[in-house]
Protein backbone atom coordinates (compact mmCIF):
# COMPACT_ATOMS: atom_id res chain seq x y z
CA UNK A 1 0.00 0.00 0.00
CA UNK A 2 0.85 3.28 -0.49
CA UNK A 3 -0.14 6.60 0.35
CA UNK A 4 -1.92 7.24 -3.24
CA UNK A 5 -4.25 4.30 -3.55
CA UNK A 6 -5.47 0.95 -1.55
CA UNK A 7 -3.99 -2.07 -2.79
CA UNK A 8 -6.45 -4.86 -3.22
CA UNK A 9 -6.62 -8.38 -0.82
CA UNK A 10 -7.47 -11.45 -2.68
CA UNK A 11 -10.15 -13.08 -1.46
CA UNK A 12 -8.50 -16.31 -2.54
CA UNK A 13 -6.10 -15.87 0.81
CA UNK A 14 -9.46 -16.53 2.59
CA UNK A 15 -8.59 -20.17 1.93
CA UNK A 16 -4.95 -20.92 1.02
CA UNK A 17 -3.57 -18.36 3.99
CA UNK A 18 -6.21 -16.68 6.13
CA UNK A 19 -3.40 -15.75 8.86
CA UNK A 20 -2.44 -13.56 6.15
CA UNK A 21 -5.69 -12.87 4.56
CA UNK A 22 -7.01 -11.33 8.14
CA UNK A 23 -3.85 -9.20 8.97
CA UNK A 24 -3.36 -7.84 5.53
CA UNK A 25 -7.68 -6.99 5.16
CA UNK A 26 -7.04 -5.45 9.10
CA UNK A 27 -4.63 -3.56 8.43
CA UNK A 28 -5.96 -2.12 5.23
CA UNK A 29 -8.80 -1.27 7.63
CA UNK A 30 -6.73 0.35 10.44
CA UNK A 31 -5.13 2.56 7.99
CA UNK A 32 -7.68 3.91 5.76
CA UNK A 33 -11.55 2.68 7.55
CA UNK A 34 -11.56 1.15 3.58
CA UNK A 35 -10.41 -2.30 1.82
CA UNK A 36 -10.71 -3.22 -1.83
CA UNK A 37 -11.47 -6.87 -2.19
CA UNK A 38 -10.59 -8.37 -5.43
CA UNK A 39 -11.46 -12.03 -6.46
CA UNK A 40 -14.11 -12.49 -4.59
CA UNK A 41 -16.35 -15.51 -7.11
CA UNK A 42 -19.12 -13.82 -6.62
CA UNK A 43 -21.08 -14.72 -10.04
CA UNK A 44 -20.89 -11.60 -12.41
CA UNK A 45 -23.71 -12.76 -14.42
CA UNK A 46 -25.71 -12.66 -11.36
CA UNK A 47 -24.33 -9.59 -10.35
CA UNK A 48 -25.43 -8.17 -13.65
CA UNK A 49 -28.73 -9.68 -13.89
CA UNK A 50 -29.48 -7.44 -10.33
CA UNK A 51 -28.02 -4.36 -12.05
CA UNK A 52 -30.33 -4.60 -14.32
CA UNK A 53 -33.63 -4.99 -12.57
CA UNK A 54 -32.51 -2.19 -10.75
CA UNK A 55 -31.70 -0.50 -14.07
CA UNK A 56 -35.39 -1.12 -14.99
CA UNK A 57 -37.42 -0.24 -12.08
CA UNK A 58 -35.27 3.04 -11.68
CA UNK A 59 -36.25 3.52 -15.84
CA UNK A 60 -39.80 3.21 -14.49
CA UNK A 61 -42.18 7.04 -14.26
CA UNK A 62 -42.08 8.61 -11.12
CA UNK A 63 -45.57 7.78 -10.23
CA UNK A 64 -45.00 3.96 -10.61
CA UNK A 65 -42.07 4.02 -8.61
CA UNK A 66 -43.48 6.30 -5.34
CA UNK A 67 -46.26 3.22 -5.68
CA UNK A 68 -43.33 1.64 -3.40
CA UNK A 69 -42.53 4.11 -1.37
CA UNK A 70 -43.62 2.07 2.19
CA UNK A 71 -43.41 2.41 5.89
CA UNK A 72 -40.99 5.13 7.85
CA UNK A 73 -37.43 5.78 7.43
CA UNK A 74 -37.18 4.24 3.90
CA UNK A 75 -36.22 0.25 5.38
CA UNK A 76 -37.89 -1.35 2.00
CA UNK A 77 -38.65 -0.16 -1.13
CA UNK A 78 -38.14 2.92 -2.81
CA UNK A 79 -36.78 6.10 -1.50
CA UNK A 80 -37.29 9.02 -3.97
CA UNK A 81 -34.38 11.22 -5.35
CA UNK A 82 -33.91 14.35 -2.79
CA UNK A 83 -35.12 13.07 0.56
CA UNK A 84 -31.54 11.78 2.15
CA UNK A 85 -29.63 14.59 3.43
CA UNK A 86 -26.30 13.61 5.24
CA UNK A 87 -26.28 14.25 8.94
CA UNK A 88 -25.06 18.11 9.53
CA UNK A 89 -25.72 18.61 5.57
CA UNK A 90 -28.33 21.42 4.58
CA UNK A 91 -28.31 20.17 0.43
CA UNK A 92 -30.13 16.77 -0.25
CA UNK A 93 -27.90 14.17 -1.95
CA UNK A 94 -28.52 13.61 -5.83
CA UNK A 95 -29.53 9.79 -5.58
CA UNK A 96 -32.72 7.62 -5.17
CA UNK A 97 -32.53 4.10 -4.18
CA UNK A 98 -34.68 0.74 -3.43
CA UNK A 99 -33.78 -1.36 -0.30
CA UNK A 100 -34.00 -4.87 0.97
CA UNK A 101 -34.28 -6.29 3.83
CA UNK A 102 -33.66 -9.38 5.67
CA UNK A 103 -36.73 -11.65 5.00
CA UNK A 104 -37.52 -13.42 8.38
CA UNK A 105 -40.21 -15.95 9.17
CA UNK A 106 -44.16 -15.77 10.34
CA UNK A 107 -43.44 -14.92 14.33
CA UNK A 108 -40.16 -13.86 14.23
CA UNK A 109 -39.03 -11.98 17.30
CA UNK A 110 -37.26 -9.46 15.14
CA UNK A 111 -40.90 -8.72 12.99
CA UNK A 112 -41.39 -5.62 14.78
CA UNK A 113 -38.81 -3.37 13.78
CA UNK A 114 -37.68 -5.64 10.14
CA UNK A 115 -40.38 -5.17 8.12
CA UNK A 116 -41.55 -7.04 5.33
CA UNK A 117 -40.36 -6.69 2.18
CA UNK A 118 -41.72 -5.00 -0.83
CA UNK A 119 -41.74 -6.38 -5.01
CA UNK A 120 -42.41 -4.11 -7.96
CA UNK A 121 -44.49 -5.91 -10.17
CA UNK A 122 -42.92 -3.98 -13.01
CA UNK A 123 -39.70 -5.96 -13.59
CA UNK A 124 -40.82 -10.07 -13.29
CA UNK A 125 -37.15 -10.73 -11.78
CA UNK A 126 -36.54 -8.18 -9.58
CA UNK A 127 -37.05 -10.43 -6.73
CA UNK A 128 -35.18 -13.17 -7.75
CA UNK A 129 -32.18 -11.18 -8.95
CA UNK A 130 -32.34 -8.73 -6.12
CA UNK A 131 -32.57 -11.06 -3.49
CA UNK A 132 -29.60 -13.35 -4.56
CA UNK A 133 -27.50 -10.15 -4.60
CA UNK A 134 -28.56 -9.71 -0.70
CA UNK A 135 -28.10 -12.90 -0.29
CA UNK A 136 -24.13 -13.33 -1.70
CA UNK A 137 -23.13 -10.11 -0.22
CA UNK A 138 -24.81 -11.36 3.78
CA UNK A 139 -22.59 -14.33 3.11
CA UNK A 140 -19.28 -12.23 1.83
CA UNK A 141 -19.62 -9.86 4.70
CA UNK A 142 -19.98 -12.86 7.52
CA UNK A 143 -16.51 -14.09 5.96
CA UNK A 144 -14.83 -10.25 6.07
CA UNK A 145 -16.20 -10.57 9.86
CA UNK A 146 -14.43 -13.85 10.52
CA UNK A 147 -11.34 -12.19 9.43
CA UNK A 148 -11.85 -9.00 11.36
CA UNK A 149 -12.53 -11.43 14.82
CA UNK A 150 -9.37 -12.77 13.86
CA UNK A 151 -7.66 -9.42 13.55
CA UNK A 152 -8.96 -8.35 16.75
CA UNK A 153 -7.48 -11.80 18.77
CA UNK A 154 -11.39 -12.69 18.70
CA UNK A 155 -12.44 -16.51 18.15
CA UNK A 156 -13.17 -16.52 14.29
CA UNK A 157 -16.35 -16.92 15.20
CA UNK A 158 -17.10 -13.95 17.10
CA UNK A 159 -19.43 -12.10 15.31
CA UNK A 160 -21.34 -14.82 14.10
CA UNK A 161 -24.02 -14.92 16.38
CA UNK A 162 -24.42 -11.35 16.39
CA UNK A 163 -25.43 -10.55 12.80
CA UNK A 164 -27.04 -13.82 12.50
CA UNK A 165 -30.42 -12.15 11.94
CA UNK A 166 -29.09 -8.67 11.37
CA UNK A 167 -31.04 -5.70 10.03
CA UNK A 168 -29.07 -5.61 7.26
CA UNK A 169 -29.98 -4.09 3.84
CA UNK A 170 -29.26 -4.02 0.66
CA UNK A 171 -29.65 -0.62 -0.66
CA UNK A 172 -29.89 -0.06 -4.94
CA UNK A 173 -28.30 3.08 -5.65
CA UNK A 174 -29.15 5.47 -8.72
CA UNK A 175 -27.45 8.84 -9.50
CA UNK A 176 -29.02 10.64 -12.43
CA UNK A 177 -26.81 12.42 -14.55
CA UNK A 178 -25.94 15.48 -13.48
CA UNK A 179 -26.13 19.22 -14.85
CA UNK A 180 -22.99 20.93 -13.39
CA UNK A 181 -21.55 21.60 -9.18
CA UNK A 182 -22.86 22.11 -6.45
CA UNK A 183 -24.46 22.70 -4.16
CA UNK A 184 -25.99 19.53 -4.34
CA UNK A 185 -23.32 16.58 -4.82
CA UNK A 186 -24.29 12.97 -5.37
CA UNK A 187 -23.65 11.68 -1.69
CA UNK A 188 -22.65 14.49 0.78
CA UNK A 189 -19.83 13.66 3.05
CA UNK A 190 -20.87 10.76 5.89
CA UNK A 191 -19.88 7.65 7.58
CA UNK A 192 -21.95 4.96 7.60
CA UNK A 193 -24.35 3.78 10.51
CA UNK A 194 -23.98 -0.04 10.45
CA UNK A 195 -21.11 -2.73 11.32
CA UNK A 196 -19.32 -2.97 7.47
CA UNK A 197 -20.49 -2.47 4.20
CA UNK A 198 -19.93 -3.95 0.70
CA UNK A 199 -19.94 -2.34 -2.32
CA UNK A 200 -20.15 -3.37 -5.90
CA UNK A 201 -20.76 -0.59 -8.48
CA UNK A 202 -17.78 1.86 -7.48
CA UNK A 203 -15.51 1.45 -11.17
CA UNK A 204 -17.40 4.44 -12.17
CA UNK A 205 -15.60 7.24 -10.53
CA UNK A 206 -16.70 9.53 -8.22
CA UNK A 207 -16.03 7.45 -4.65
CA UNK A 208 -13.79 9.93 -2.43
CA UNK A 209 -12.19 8.81 0.97
CA UNK A 210 -11.30 11.08 3.50
CA UNK A 211 -7.38 11.36 4.90
CA UNK A 212 -6.22 11.87 8.21
CA UNK A 213 -4.30 14.65 7.03
CA UNK A 214 -7.87 16.13 5.47
CA UNK A 215 -6.88 15.26 1.71
CA UNK A 216 -9.43 13.06 -0.55
CA UNK A 217 -8.37 9.92 -2.18
CA UNK A 218 -9.86 8.88 -4.73
CA UNK A 219 -11.15 5.19 -4.68
CA UNK A 220 -10.20 3.43 -8.01
CA UNK A 221 -11.15 -0.41 -7.65
CA UNK A 222 -10.33 -3.24 -10.48
CA UNK A 223 -13.10 -4.39 -12.29
CA UNK A 224 -15.73 -6.15 -10.31
CA UNK A 225 -13.78 -5.81 -7.29
CA UNK A 226 -15.83 -5.31 -3.69
CA UNK A 227 -15.03 -2.28 -2.11
CA UNK A 228 -15.57 -2.58 2.11
CA UNK A 229 -15.49 0.05 5.10
CA UNK A 230 -16.13 -0.51 8.47
CA UNK A 231 -19.12 1.69 9.61
CA UNK A 232 -19.87 3.26 12.82
CA UNK A 233 -21.35 0.81 15.17
CA UNK A 234 -18.58 -1.31 14.49
CA UNK A 235 -16.01 1.63 15.33
CA UNK A 236 -17.90 2.03 18.27
CA UNK A 237 -17.45 -1.51 19.05
CA UNK A 238 -13.67 -1.66 18.66
CA UNK A 239 -12.82 1.72 20.73
CA UNK A 240 -12.09 2.96 16.87
CA UNK A 241 -9.45 0.56 16.64
CA UNK A 242 -11.23 0.02 13.49
CA UNK A 243 -12.71 3.88 11.85
CA UNK A 244 -15.28 4.44 10.53
CA UNK A 245 -13.94 7.19 7.42
CA UNK A 246 -15.74 9.46 6.15
CA UNK A 247 -16.28 9.04 2.54
CA UNK A 248 -18.71 10.93 -0.31
CA UNK A 249 -19.34 10.50 -4.15
CA UNK A 250 -18.55 13.47 -5.99
CA UNK A 251 -20.12 14.84 -9.20
CA UNK A 252 -18.48 13.40 -12.30
CA UNK A 253 -16.13 15.74 -14.28
CA UNK A 254 -17.73 17.12 -17.32
CA UNK A 255 -17.23 14.53 -19.56
CA UNK A 256 -19.05 12.20 -17.62
CA UNK A 257 -21.91 14.40 -16.41
CA UNK A 258 -24.24 12.27 -19.06
CA UNK A 259 -23.54 9.14 -17.76
CA UNK A 260 -25.49 7.64 -14.39
CA UNK A 261 -24.18 6.04 -11.81
CA UNK A 262 -25.18 2.52 -10.40
CA UNK A 263 -24.12 0.92 -7.13
CA UNK A 264 -25.15 -1.63 -4.61
CA UNK A 265 -23.68 -1.02 -1.44
CA UNK A 266 -24.72 -4.16 1.72
CA UNK A 267 -25.31 -2.11 4.92
CA UNK A 268 -24.54 -5.14 7.34
CA UNK A 269 -25.94 -4.48 10.97
CA UNK A 270 -25.79 -6.67 13.85
CA UNK A 271 -29.02 -8.08 15.21
CA UNK A 272 -31.16 -5.41 16.66
CA UNK A 273 -30.62 -6.07 20.24
CA UNK A 274 -27.23 -6.72 20.05
CA UNK A 275 -25.65 -4.54 22.72
CA UNK A 276 -22.36 -2.36 21.53
CA UNK A 277 -20.42 -2.48 24.38
CA UNK A 278 -17.03 -1.54 23.98
CA UNK A 279 -14.76 -4.74 22.99
CA UNK A 280 -12.49 -5.34 26.66
CA UNK A 281 -9.16 -5.91 24.35
CA UNK A 282 -9.49 -2.56 22.80
CA UNK A 283 -9.56 -0.22 26.28
CA UNK A 284 -6.18 0.21 27.76
CA UNK A 285 -4.35 3.33 29.59
CA UNK A 286 -3.45 4.85 26.45
CA UNK A 287 -6.90 4.42 24.87
CA UNK A 288 -9.78 4.79 27.80
CA UNK A 289 -13.53 3.76 26.80
CA UNK A 290 -15.25 6.26 25.01
CA UNK A 291 -18.32 4.35 25.13
CA UNK A 292 -18.88 3.65 28.53
CA UNK A 293 -22.67 3.12 28.25
CA UNK A 294 -23.86 0.49 26.20
CA UNK A 295 -26.60 0.84 23.31
CA UNK A 296 -28.15 -1.59 21.55
CA UNK A 297 -27.92 -1.80 17.87
CA UNK A 298 -31.51 -1.01 16.91
CA UNK A 299 -31.88 1.86 19.86
CA UNK A 300 -28.20 3.04 17.60
CA UNK A 301 -29.99 3.37 14.19
CA UNK A 302 -32.88 4.94 15.25
CA UNK A 303 -30.55 7.51 16.27
CA UNK A 304 -28.92 7.95 13.49
CA UNK A 305 -31.68 7.58 10.91
CA UNK A 306 -33.38 10.77 12.41
CA UNK A 307 -30.07 12.78 12.02
CA UNK A 308 -30.01 11.83 8.44
CA UNK A 309 -33.71 13.23 7.99
CA UNK A 310 -34.84 9.20 6.88
CA UNK A 311 -37.45 9.05 10.34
Amino acid sequence: MNSDSIAPVSFTAYETDFESFARTLGESFTRYGFAVISDHRLDQARIDAALNSAKAFFALPDAAKRAYVVGQGGQRGYTPFGVETAKGEAHHDLKEFWHMGRDLPAGHPYAGVMPPNVWPDEVPDFHADVAWLYGALDAMGQKVLEALAVYLDLERSFFEPTVNDGNSVLRLLHYPPTTGEGPHIRAAAHEDINVITLLLGAEEAGLEVLRRDGSWLAINPPPGALVCNIGDMLQRLTNHRLPSTTHRVVNPAPERRGVARYSTPFFLHFNPDYEISTLAACVDAAHPDRYPEPITADGYLQQRLREIKLL
